[in-house]
This record gives structure tokens, C-alpha cells and sequence, in this order.
């Protein structure tokens, strides 16, 4: 049987990049890590990120055998990629905030990058505004809260546009907000919150992210004949048990997760 691939995040905002690598790959095996036991990640110290998780990754690749690994993680991307990349001896695909196509469709060229506050404080997102966005103003908002949201949502709690709604004025109440067009989701977590948050715009706002684009690098890597087929069954691993695990089943299954582990 073809390994697996591995895909990696600190809870369960990675399934917004699953999602695009199923339907793109059906018939590749998935695991669906999420380090439950280290989350959240966006409130952590660099430091503790680049130490976690290279070593969470090490004993996740002993024991699954993948023949590749996504970061689903913009945080754990931004900060611990290259640890990972120096400890692992097989291809590791990261998450990269999706500034370059939100200032690709912006008209205003005002666009905001939506993340945790440890991923918008990053000075590679001060690389990608220089490259991809030099002629936009780029406005940044770290909210702990939409991750919150999103693993609550998942969990079959009731999630709505009023909730999120705050978050984005973090965005649009900045100096020159009013003019914000495009918003760049990154964190895996806020594509799962979609509909509230295209719900609660205050303005008219396009969202982007970048699971597409990571579903189309992970055909590209293992080529064009990997993954198709029948689609399997996957299997999600956590690492501590504890009953927002078993809250979460139901949606892991609705993502091809039909089983789950502890680490």
C-alpha cells in the first residue's frame, strides 16, 4: 500500500486544507494530526514553536511512515518550517499567508492579513507585503478568538456572524480600513468560518486562503498519477484525549476521518 501523507496542525483549522488535498487526491491516505495537547499555537512564544514542533513532527513521521508532511499551520509555518525542513529527510509542505493573491484581486489596494497574533507579527509576512504587495497598504489583525470559534463550530456548537464580527473590526476600524477589499485568511482555522465571516463584513470583502494552492504543490510533489482513485479512509491523531476529541467526530468523518488515536 502507498504511505500515507501526513498533515499537521495545532487543532483542527488544517481540515480547510484536508478538504482541497481530498478532493483534488481522493484515493491518497491521509493522516490528520492535530497537537490538541500543545493548542492553542497563536498564543505561544516562538521559542516554544520552534521547539515543539519539530520534535512532535519526528515522532509523528516514526510512527506513520508519510511520504510527505504539510504544516497546516501558518503559525507553525511561519516560525517552525525551517527546523522542520533541517529534521526531517522527506519533502515538507508548508502554509504561506495568502497575501499575494489578496493583492492580486484587490481594486482598493487595501488588503488585510487575518491571523493569529503570533503569525501577523512574523517578519516573513513583511517579506511577502514587500513582494507581493508593495503598492497596498496592508493592514494586520491577530485574533485568538476566531480560532476558538472555528474548533467550537466543529464541535456542533452554534457559531454566528455576530460572534465573529468584532474580529473584523480589528481590520476595518484601522486607518484606512474603510477601503479594505481583500482579506487574506491565515490561519487554517478561518476558512471554516466562512459564511459567518462573509456574514458579518461590514463592507464588501473578498476572503482568500491557501489550501487550494497547497493541494495543487501536494499533486504537484508526488505526480499526477498519486492519489487517485477510490477515496480511502483516513484516521485522525491527537495528541490528549480529552472530550472536545469526541465532540469533534462527527465533522472529522464529514473530512474522510472515519477513526481516531491518541498519540
Amino acid at each position: 500500500m502507498t504511505a500515507p501523507i501526513l498533515v499537521f496542525d495545532s487543532g483542527v483549522g488544517g481540515l480547510s486544507v484536508l478538504g482541497p488535498i481530498r478532493a483534488l487526491l481522493p484515493g491518497l491516505g491521509i493522516v490528520y494530526a492535530a497537537d490538541n495537547a500543545g493548542f492553542p499555537y497563536g498564543t505561544k512564544s516562538e521559542a516554544e514553536i520552534a521547539a515543539r514542533v519539530p520534535a512532535l513532527l519526528g515522532r509523528l513521521v516514526e510512527r506513520y511512515r508519510p511520504q510527505l508532511v504539510v504544516i497546516a499551520c501558518n503559525t507553525a509555518s511561519t516560525i517552525a518550517l525551517a527546523h522542520v525542513r533541517a529534521a526531517l529527510d522527506l519533502p515538507i509542505v508548508g502554509t504561506v499567508p495568502a497575501v499575494k493573491p489578496a493583492a492580486e484581486r484587490s481594486r482598493t489596494r487595501v488588503i488585510g492579513v487575518l491571523g493569529t497574533a503570533a503569525t501577523v507579527r512574523q517578519p516573513y509576512v513583511d517579506r511577502l507585503s514587500a513582494e507581493f504587495a508593495s503598492d497596498c497598504l496592508v493592514l494586520r489583525h491577530g485574533s485568538a478568538r476566531l480560532v476558538t470559534l472555528a474548533e467550537a463550530k466543529l464541535a456542533g456548537e452554534t457559531v454566528t456572524a455576530a460572534d465573529v464580527a468584532p474580529e473584523l473590526r480589528g481590520l476595518t476600524d484601522q486607518p484606512g480600513g474603510d477601503r479594505l477589499d481583500m482579506v487574506a485568511l491565515a490561519c487554517t482555522h478561518f476558512p471554516l468560518l466562512a459564511a459567518e465571516l462573509a456574514a458579518a463584513a461590514p463592507q464588501p470583502l473578498g476572503f482568500v486562503d491557501g489550501g487550494a494552492g497547497i493541494a495543487r504543490r501536494v499533486a504537484h510533489l508526488l505526480g499526477a498519477a498519486t492519489g487517485q482513485g477510490v477515496p480511502l479512509p483516513g484516521r485522525a491523531v491527537f495528541t490528549r484525549a480529552d472530550p472536545h476529541v469526541d465532540a469533534l467526530a462527527p465533522a472529522l468523518k464529514g473530512f474522510g476521518l472515519d477513526s481516531t488515536e491518541i498519540l
